[in-house]
């Protein structure tokens, strides 16, 4: 049985797949979510935090877009690899939304997720947008500190089913 930790990790890597499909296809693809992750993963709790990873990150879009044209000045989202696009809205939607995992987990995974489907320095990229992010999140007051401590913990994410 795999661990939660590597359960989220695969509910990431998932997640940011349909995202990707989601981008490029459209909307019509949601119809989809459950097919594809039920065909990815037999596990539920996988499923369930994927499930819920592409529901919030969808829901949200445009107010995480606007986020990351504010932080990335002169950089239109679409010239961005369609990848670090969704990687960066996924990780804007856990940080904001998943008071269970601490913003540098999150950021990590990110990292992670970014280096391993998408190019050579999208890693180093993503790290830097999510710092800044992570930045007016602690600004904001929606995290404590620079650890990504939560200021207002609010209960872990659910699966919206």
């Amino acid at each position: 049985m795999a661990t939660p930790i590597r359960r989220r990790t695969r509910a990431r890597e998932l997640a940011v797949q349909f995202l990707y499909q989601l981008d490029l296809r459209g909307e019509e693809v949601l119809a989809d979510l459950d097919t594809f992750l039920t065909d990815e993963s037999k596990d539920q709790e996988v499923r369930d935090f994927a499930r819920a990873l592409v529901v919030g990150t969808q829901k949200h879009r445009d107010d995480y877009d606007r986020r990351l044209r504010a932080v990335t000045r002169n950089w239109d989202l679409k010239r961005m690899a369609v990848v670090d696009r969704n990687v960066l809205r996924m990780a804007i939607y856990e940080m904001s939304e998943c008071a269970d995992i601490p913003a540098k987990v999150t950021i990590n995974e990110a990292i992670e997720l970014a280096k391993r489907f998408s190019t050579q320095n999208s890693g180093a990229f993503v790290n830097g947008i999510l710092d800044r992010i992570r930045l007016d999140l602690v600004q904001e007051g929606r995290l404590a500190d620079a650890t990504g401590a939560r200021a207002n913990a609010a209960p872990p994410v659910r699966s919206e089913e």
